[in-house]
């Protein structure tokens, strides 16, 4: 009884494990595919970029005094920013994500 016991436990953290494994694995996956889509629009106009994704949800001035635009949106319920920062000739310089997939 004791080995039956054992072979349960066993196989459900296997299980648990496998099925973490795969979940991180696809939302790696996504998150890859996010910096590609929009890491394209680095080193490009800010305007392109405003006519692709519209207007954005916020704009600061950062410490550099390059100007960043922050994107919100939510997807399942899940909070996602976009960050592009832009520098005085109107060139995207920089791109960052958070929590978008």
């Amino acid at each position: 009884m004791m080995k039956f016991r054992f072979v349960i436990v066993f196989i459900s953290i296997l299980f648990f494990t496998t099925a973490c494994q795969t979940i991180k694995n696809k939302t790696d996956e996504a998150a890859e595919k996010e910096n590609q889509k929009y890491g394209l629009f680095v080193g490009g106009d800010v305007n392109k970029m405003k006519l692709e994704l519209g207007a954005p949800t916020e704009d600061i001035i950062n410490s550099t005094g390059n100007e960043v635009l922050i994107y919100k949106t939510k997807k399942y319920g899940l909070p996602c920013e976009r960050r592009f920062e832009v520098n005085a000739n109107g060139t995207i310089i920089a791109f960052s994500s958070s929590g978008c997939f």
